[in-house]
């Protein structure tokens, strides 16, 4: 007889409660080893490809693409003994169902049996992974609904019950399978579009009858728009309603806590960075870094290290629970990266330990990886200070919002020629402005106007740290 395992949503990261279901790498019926790719999930953090526990065949995806899952709720059904006879139709249903209410499945004691019966994990193919426990179910999230639902799989029948509309996620339209592919083609939302068929089913006549009504021009027009991407429009076509993603939601989340929690202060420093340009265009030509990419972004990293390293006190954060001072005795460094997915804060580990060659190859590996949306989850964790680069975009400076858990953040602005007084005389000079913020509750304004000073010495001339080491 067949035999059943539920895959839960595994935590994959540090604390994570949902993912997003990105893309299933198999489908129904398709034949999978331990350890192969099931699916491709966005938590928080990052994209992670998802892999199998166990061997056997896919029974039942219980989880679309584009919804937000639950972690512990489980989202695959596989059969781990695919060898023994198929089961009736309603023998496949009892299964389906009990594997939904969590009767007759393993949350990892067991192999269950469709009767609801259980064999030790030594008759199982595979116990689960290491590092992908599995949790007690939590209550289900109701899919998002988008403009453009698909159906998985097509019913059989040519009319779709209730039962079928509701297994695709529209639990109050009925359209047949090529007709919700016109519907996502066209941009139709199927739960505005009235039914003129026999017992209300939508037709292509009606979607393409609803596209024509809605069918506006648009104030603007951008090539793709990917920011509308999933979005539902509004029936007259003025407005598009997108569901916040899980890194742009964990980003509104942490950023109205700190700029909530933490008292931010922001103090500013216009320095001239000439030497520093100089000292780029001279490590350029060094075959040593021939292999790396080295921008004024590297020099001002290791200018930060060096000022936090003069005053580690600012490596700290705040326990607000048990009113506590934590000081780090390790450099973590976050770099702010602007992403499709959106702005992730990465962190080198122990940047304080790596000479300017290290640091130049961890911070290309980083920011690829980011672009990516490949960044591992333990990249996202346990920062100690953060650089945000906001010169990449023109800006000069602006007042940056500390990284949940942080004490400083320095902000470095576009690097341009400027007429400046040196030695006397008015030059055009290699300008940047630079602004710290940092939270009051740790950081007085002495000591952080002092670490932003350091900083500023080490880039109006470099020689200030005689060892790169």
């Amino acid at each position: 007889m067949p035999s059943y395992q539920q895959f839960r949503l595994p935590d994959v990261g540090e604390g994570l409660t949902e993912a997003d279901i990105v893309t299933w790498a198999v489908a129904v019926g398709d034949t999978v080893a331990a350890n192969q790719q099931l699916c491709e999930i966005e938590t928080a953090k990052s994209v992670v490809e998802l892999p199998s526990p166990y061997a056997g065949r896919v029974h039942e995806l219980l989880a679309e693409e584009g919804t937000t899952v639950q972690v512990g709720d489980p989202i695959v059904v596989i059969d781990v003994d695919p060898g023994g006879p198929e089961t009736s139709s309603d023998g496949g249903g009892a299964a389906t169902a009990a594997a939904e209410n969590g009767q007759g499945a393993s949350d990892g004691e067991g192999t269950a049996q469709p009767n609801g019966s259980q064999h030790d994990d030594a008759d199982s193919s595979g116990s689960v992974l290491v590092g992908y426990g599995t949790r007690a179910a939590s209550p289900r999230r109701r899919p998002r609904r988008t403009a453009t639902p698909e159906p998985q799989t097509a019913p059989p029948a040519t009319t779709p019950s209730p039962a079928s509309t509701a297994e695709h996620g529209d639990l109050r339209v009925l359209a047949k399978p090529p007709v919700r592919r016109l519907a996502k083609d066209v941009g139709v939302d199927l739960t505005t579009v009235t039914g003129s068929g026999p017992g209300g089913i939508i037709t292509r006549e009606d979607v393409l009858a609803q596209q024509e009504r809605t069918e506006v021009q648009p104030l603007a027009t951008y090539p793709g728009e990917p920011w509308l991407e999933g979005g539902t429009v509004s029936p007259d076509g003025r407005r598009t309603t997108v569901p916040a993603k899980s890194v742009r939601r964990r980003t509104a989340e942490a950023m109205v806590s700190s700029a909530f929690t933490a008292p931010h202060v922001t103090v500013f420093h216009t320095v001239d960075v000439t030497r520093t340009m100089k000292l780029v265009e001279r490590l350029r030509q060094d075959k040593e870094f021939a292999d790396v990419r080295v921008t004024p972004l590297l020099i001002v990293m290791k200018a930060f290290i060096h000022a936090v390293r003069r005053n580690p006190e600012v490596n700290a954060s705040w326990d607000d629970a048990r009113q506590e001072i934590v000081y780090k005795h390790y450099m973590n460094l976050g770099i702010a990266a602007q992403t499709p997915r959106g702005l992730l804060v990465p962190n080198i580990k122990n940047a304080n330990r790596m000479t300017l060659h290290e640091l130049a190859v961890a911070l290309g590996e980083l920011t690829a990886r980011a672009r990516a949306g490949k960044t591992a989850p333990e990249e996202m964790t346990d920062g100690t200070v953060s650089i945000t680069n906001v010169g990449v975009f023109g800006i000069d400076t602006g007042t940056p919002i500390l990284n949940p858990g942080e004490s400083v953040i320095l902000a470095f602005g576009a690097v341009r020629q400027q007429p400046w007084v040196h030695k006397g005389t008015v030059k055009p000079r290699w300008v940047t402005q630079l602004a710290l913020s940092m939270d009051h509750r740790l950081v007085d304004g002495a000591l952080g106007a002092q670490v932003l000073a350091d900083v500023a010495k080490v880039l109006e001339d470099p020689s200030q740290v005689l060892v790169w080491s």
